[in-house]
C-alpha cells in the first residue's frame, strides 16, 4: 500500500502515470474520484484529483471527508496537498511557491470534522502542517529556485474562502492585513488529515495577484503562470518524495492523544 498521498489538480498527471485505479467506498460518501496508484521517482503514491477529472467539482462541494478517509483506508500516512492561490502581498509574486505555516478559515458551510458526536475530539491546530514534511519541501524548493526561476516562501498564511466566487476588493484589502495568499481548498482538508493522525503539507503555487492590486490580470496570463507552476511542482515532487522517510518522527501520528472529551 502507498504511504504517501497527493491531493491536487490535473497537473499532477505530468508527474506520474497511474498504474491502477481503486474505487473506495467511505461512510462519508463518494471521494472526488477513484484513488489512482502510481510511482514518482520509484516511490509508490496514491493520488486523488480534488475537483474530479475535468475539474467538475467546485471547491465548496468537494467531499473533503471522503477524500481523506479514502486515503486513510489505503494506509496512507502522509498527504501532500497542492493548491493554486492568489497573492495578497506584493512580494509574493505570481510564479512563486509558498510552503504555508499557518491558515485562517473564512469558509462557511463545510463538513469540518469526523467527530460529529457522540464522540467529540478537539485537536490542536496551533501548527497545522507537518514540520518534517515542510522541512523537506522547503529544502528541495530552494534547491531548484535558480534553475527554474522562481522564489520559495518558507512561511505564509493562507486564508481560505468559501468560493466559488472570488473576493470583492474590500474583502481582499481586509484579508491582506492578516494573510499572504488566498485560496478555496485548504480547509477543511488539512484539519481532517490531522484528525486521522496523518501528516499534511501544502504546496501553494501563486497564479496571480488578488483584486487588491490595481492592475487587472488576464485569463491568458493566469494560464501561462499555471503552466509554469505545474512544471515547477513536477520537479519538486520528483526530488522531494524519495527523501520522505518511512518512519515518522513528528507529532502528527499522535494528534488524537488528549483530544477526546
Amino acid at each position: 500500500m502507498p504511504r504517501i498521498g497527493i491531493i491536487g489538480g490535473s497537473g499532477v498527471y505530468k508527474v506520474f502515470n497511474p498504474e491502477k485505479s481503486v474505487k473506495v467506498h467511505t461512510p462519508y460518501g463518494v471521494p472526488s474520484g477513484e484513488v489512482e496508484i502510481g510511482e514518482i521517482s520509484g516511490v509508490e503514491v496514491a493520488f486523488i484529483p480534488r475537483h474530479g477529472k475535468g475539474h467538475k467539482i467546485p471547491p465548496h462541494r468537494v467531499n473533503y471527508r471522503a477524500n481523506i478517509y479514502a486515503l486513510k483506508t489505503m494506509k496512507v500516512e502522509r498527504i501532500i496537498g497542492i493548491t493554486a492561490v492568489g497573492s495578497l502581498k506584493k512580494e509574493y509574486r505570481p510564479g512563486d511557491i509558498v510552503i504555508p505555516d499557518q491558515f485562517i478559515d473564512f469558509t462557511k458551510n463545510r463538513e469540518y470534522t469526523f467527530y460529529d458526536g457522540p464522540r467529540v475530539a478537539h485537536i490542536s491546530m496551533a501548527d497545522p502542517f507537518c514540520p518534517e514534511l515542510r522541512k523537506i519541501f522547503i529544502e528541495i524548493s530552494r534547491e531548484k529556485e535558480y534553475y527554474l526561476g522562481f522564489k520559495t516562501h518558507d512561511r505564509g498564511t493562507y486564508v481560505c474562502i468559501e468560493g466559488p466566487r472570488f473576493s470583492t476588493r474590500a474583502e481582499s484589502r481586509m484579508f491582506r492585513q492578516f494573510a499572504d495568499i488566498i485560496g478555496m481548498t485548504l480547509v477543511p482538508e488539512a484539519q481532517l488529515a490531522r484528525e486521522q493522525e496523518m501528516c499534511y503539507v501544502n504546496i501553494s503555487t501563486i497564479t496571480d495577484y488578488d483584486v487588491w492590486a490595481e492592475h487587472p490580470v488576464t485569463t491568458e496570463e493566469v494560464m501561462r503562470v499555471m503552466k509554469k507552476n505545474e512544471e515547477i511542482v513536477k520537479v519538486i515532487l520528483n526530488e522531494a518524495i524519495p527523501r520522505i522517510p518511512v518512519e515518522r518522527h513528528c507529532s502528527c501520528k499522535d494528534a488524537l492523544k488528549g483530544a477526546f472529551v
